[in-house]
């Protein structure tokens, strides 16, 4: 009696070959496009986080209010320290953050150059002159700190103006 044998079902060395490199190239351009993810991720942030720190100032130059000579603000040791500066500053201020959004304990307002630890740099340009019932001002938060704006392009920024009723 004769034996008859199924025809074995199989790749073969080219087709596994070709399936290969068909993997190879897809996994590269998924590498490839890895660092451009992770770039736009930590951009992402410092944007979220600049943003933050614009919404912050502009509640602390909200609550300011103007006091009479003598009285101290009464907020504590919250807020950037703004208190008085709409009608006697003529000068920016500019204050230094972390990378996590807090103030430099070192850097205070208008300290020249930034701290080691600063990444944020915000500058508050007040407009002059400054009315009974309305005081205006600018604000640019740009980073990384050791950037000036003035002398350099920063990687980021984010700016706006405020207008704030009294």
């Amino acid at each position: 009696m004769k034996r008859f044998l199924k025809p074995a079902s199989a790749f073969s060395l080219v087709e596994v070959v070709l399936a290969l490199g068909v993997a190879a190239f897809a996994l590269i351009a998924v590498i490839g496009m890895l660092s451009v993810t992770l770039a736009i991720q930590q951009t992402s942030t410092q944007q979220t986080t600049a943003n933050e720190l614009l919404a912050q100032i502009l509640a602390d130059l909200r609550a300011d209010l103007r006091l009479p000579p003598g009285q101290t603000p009464k907020e504590g040791s919250a807020g950037f320290n703004l208190h008085g500066h709409w009608a006697a500053a003529s000068t920016p201020d500019t204050i230094y953050f972390t990378n996590s959004g807090d103030q430099t304990p070192a850097g205070g307002v208008n300290v020249g150059s930034p701290p080691s630890d600063a990444v944020f740099r915000a500058k508050i340009t007040y407009l002059f002159p400054p009315t009974a019932t309305t005081s205006l001002a600018n604000i640019t938060v740009t980073w990384p700190a050791n950037v000036d704006p003035a002398t350099g392009v920063p990687a980021g920024k984010v700016e706006t103006f405020i207008a704030v009723n009294r």
